[in-house]
């Protein structure tokens, strides 16, 4: 009698007698292997995550891609600066030997060369001559709490050595004003004078021309400043009112660079308009959270790229966002502005030279990373009428006198009669706290 045959559900099935081949036992045969089987509902979960995976994929690739496209473009900007390195390499034995090595002496040059691109327009190209319009020794102290700007007169009378001209010859060492360095041997003899000058070792340069300055501030969306008197001078192309204003990239190059039409025309105002405007364009990039947004951010360093030239040490964006990183966290009031303590020379009144003391203390302080301290020139003449002291010279020019600090006097040996160490040493100057609006 034939097995009763059933399915997986357990309904009878009849014996396939027509192929005379064994009843199915219910496993599947060679045929029901190949079949297809049959298919299955889509999953739209499972669908939408494939996509997003995909669009995020893209989004990552495109953003790395943009985000390379920029850093090549910005690296590119920079120039640079192979000549100074080698005047430099060859004079080391006479450069002065580093001695805060955590600290940074940084020489910022400002160059009113007029060849480069946006720079014909400030005047005739004569053959790519140059000068230090501004010249800035920036120390920033080892633990990064501080930074000390010194400018350094153009027409302060100076040691330049011989050194290393772009026509391939040598120039001749000469006592003459400071501004004649940059135009004879570039940055390199530049840093030479300064470094014979200060004791100092320049860590590194960077030289930027008129284009690049107007394009920073521009790229802030201007500076604000407050000016007592209306201005008007030809030569800087400047006419502004009097009051409470923002400045464009133009109107703050002829600002910062005036001398005529605007207070007593001297260099030293010139030179203290330029110290307080760099003290609020500090104070506005680092207040309106430009360093730490990128959109914001890209704008200002492609504007202080494109014209600018520097040592091998800072030529690219890693080694200048390192810069501006370590800088992020100095409060506005430690960002100081200062001169070089002078006074007019005797052979030419128009003309500058050291005080000799005051200067060298100041010398010695960013050497050695100590702490240096700057007051208005408002408060040192305050200061000068308590203590019964004369600031300034005869002549009314200001010699940005060193003036000490703290209780009892000072016995000449550096400490005071009471026996206790002598305070720092109060520089006249400002900080980017100040602004230009007080």
């Amino acid at each position: 009698m034939d097995a009763d045959v059933t399915d997986r559900a357990g309904t009878a099935t009849e014996p396939d007698t027509t192929s005379g081949s064994e009843p199915s036992t219910g496993a599947p045969g060679p045929d029901d292997i190949d079949a297809e089987p049959a298919a299955t509902p889509a999953n739209p979960r499972r669908h939408w995550l494939r996509w997003a995976a995909l669009g995020t994929s893209v989004v990552i690739l495109a953003t790395a891609g943009a985000g390379w496209w920029f850093y090549q473009k910005l690296d590119g900007n920079i120039t640079t600066d192979t000549t100074a390195a080698t005047e430099l390499h060859t004079y080391e034995k006479e450069r002065p030997t580093p001695v805060a090595l955590d600290a940074q002496n940084i020489l910022l040059i400002g160059s009113d060369s007029r060849s480069g691109e946006g720079n014909g327009k400030y005047g005739r190209d004569d053959g790519g001559s140059q000068r230090s319009d501004t010249t800035i020794l920036l120390h920033l102290a080892a633990d990064r709490k501080s930074a000390t700007a010194m400018s350094i007169p153009r027409d302060l009378m100076v040691e330049i050595p011989s050194c290393a001209t772009p026509d391939g010859t040598r120039s001749q060492a000469r006592f003459a004003q400071f501004n004649w360095a940059f135009e004879a041997g570039g940055a390199a003899c530049t840093i030479r004078t300064v470094e014979k000058l200060t004791d100092i070792r320049v860590d590194h340069h960077m030289v930027i021309d008129f284009s690049g300055f107007t394009d920073v501030v521009n790229a802030v969306d201007g500076v604000e400043v407050c000016i007592d008197e209306p201005v008007k001078d030809v030569q800087a192309r400047l006419e502004l009112p009097a009051g409470r204003q923002t400045l464009d990239g133009e109107q703050a190059l002829g600002f910062v660079r005036a001398r005529h039409g605007i207070g007593d025309g001297s260099d030293t105002q010139r030179m203290d308009r330029q110290q307080r405007f760099l003290g609020a364009l500090f104070k506005k990039v680092q207040s309106n959270g430009v360093l730490l947004n990128p959109a914001r951010l890209y704008p200002v360093l492609d504007a202080a790229t494109k014209s600018l030239t520097t040592d091998s040490g800072l030529d690219s964006l890693s080694d200048l966002y390192e810069l501006a990183r370590s800088m992020r966290s100095v409060p506005t009031e430690k960002v100081q502005f200062l001169t070089v303590p002078r006074q007019p020379y005797s052979q030419d009144r128009n003309r500058d030279e050291l005080v000799e003391s005051e200067a060298k203390s100041l010398f010695e302080r960013l050497r050695e990373d100590d702490p240096v301290s700057v007051s208005a020139a408002g408060a040192n003449e305050q200061d000068g009428k308590r203590d019964g002291k004369n600031e300034g010279n005869s002549d009314g020019k200001s010699d940005d006198s060193v003036k000490p600090s703290g209780n009892g006097s000072d016995d000449g040996s550096g400490s005071r009669a009471t026996g206790s160490p002598s305070p720092a040493p109060t520089f006249q100057g400002t900080n980017a706290a100040a602004g230009m609006c007080g």
